[in-house]
């Protein structure tokens, strides 16, 4: 997998398979899937060429409660507004399919830009929130290059191309009591809805945020899982609080007390594999939400695959499709 960029064998399987009637669309979907769902979509791209393509089922359809149905369309800019120096919240206006997002599942944004300046493929991105009643989807985000870089420069009344929700997300068991959150950086915005979930299954929880400093933590985040009634515990660089022996000292401490069901995070590969280890010590659950370079969305370019563990062997799948969230017991930390 090529972070900086798309491997050219993967560049000419995206510009054959997004033609839906291509004869190697055909063969690709008859030896490699299990059958496709939704309907067809525009391209995955920023080319404006009016080209479709299909979202496809995952073999892991099982272990899904519920997934809302994917759709691609414009949805239209209600707030784009800083958070902090580095941060940028944004409403959406979307139709009522992209408001059934389920906590953990992700967009593939259009990023709007002119000329040799606009990224070429979507940016894969978490929702922050879904609110079907209001018809509203959230983003936080954080503006690191021209793509995000060109969403920040959105406002109130813009429209934006997006497509999703896509993958699958959290899964809560009902005779669950308390979890334990553990996010840093850009992971809060993929796990407030997770919060939000367990509230409204009168799920307890604990919560540590983690960033470079107190200036850097989301404090409109940190509120937000106080307001759901979480135990919010802090971890800064700038103290030492957020080295890995001090969150696993906290971690150790909590299961103690609380005796929780699950572990959840995002992202960190140094908290994913401690979580891991907790979670295998002491015989609990858990979920993490993968960050990889996703292009289609779709998991038909395969960009997203990685190695993971099952049954003691290793096995291959696509982050966008059978994830972004997996079992802690998969992953390979």
């Amino acid at each position: 997998m090529m972070h900086e960029g798309v491997p050219t064998a993967n560049k000419a399987l995206i510009r054959c398979l997004y033609h839906s009637e291509s004869p190697l669309m055909s063969k690709y979907l008859n030896n490699r899937q299990h059958g496709f769902w939704g309907t067809p979509f525009k391209s995955a791209t920023n080319s404006n060429r009016g080209r479709e393509m299909l979202t496809l089922r995952s073999p892991r359809d099982d272990v899904r409660i519920a997934t809302a149905t994917p759709d691609d369309g414009t949805a239209l800019i209600l707030r784009n507004e800083w958070v902090n120096g580095d941060y940028k919240h944004m409403v959406l206006k979307a139709s009522r399919a992209a408001c059934q997002a389920q906590p953990g599942q992700f967009f593939n944004l259009l990023c709007p830009a002119e000329g040799s300046m606009a990224p070429f493929f979507r940016r894969p991105m978490s929702t922050y929130g879904a609110d079907p009643h209001r018809g509203e989807v959230e983003f936080l985000y954080k503006v690191t290059g021209k793509g995000t870089l060109a969403l920040s420069q959105l406002q109130a009344g813009d429209s934006l191309d997006i497509l999703g929700p896509l993958g699958k997300g959290f899964r809560l068991q009902p005779n669950w009591q308390h979890i334990v959150i553990v996010a840093r950086g850009v992971g809060l915005a993929t796990l407030a809805p997770l919060a939000e979930a367990a509230h409204a299954h009168h799920i307890a929880m604990t919560v540590i945020l983690s960033a470079r400093s107190k200036h850097a933590l989301l404090i409109p985040s940190q509120q937000r899982f106080e307001r759901l009634g979480a135990r919010v515990l802090t971890a800064r660089d700038d103290d030492g609080t957020s080295q890995l022996d001090g969150i696993e000292r906290m971690l150790r401490e909590i299961i103690v007390q609380h005796a929780p069901d699950a572990l959840f995070t995002c992202g960190s590969k140094r908290l994913t594999a401690l979580l891991k280890r907790l979670a295998a010590e002491h015989g609990i659950a858990g979920q993490v939400a993968m960050e990889e370079q996703m292009v289609c969305g779709l998991g038909m370019c395969q960009c997203c695959t990685k190695v993971f563990e099952q049954d003691g062997k290793p096995i291959s799948r696509r982050v966008c499709v059978e994830g972004p969230v997996f079992d802690l017991s998969e992953v390979v930390a």
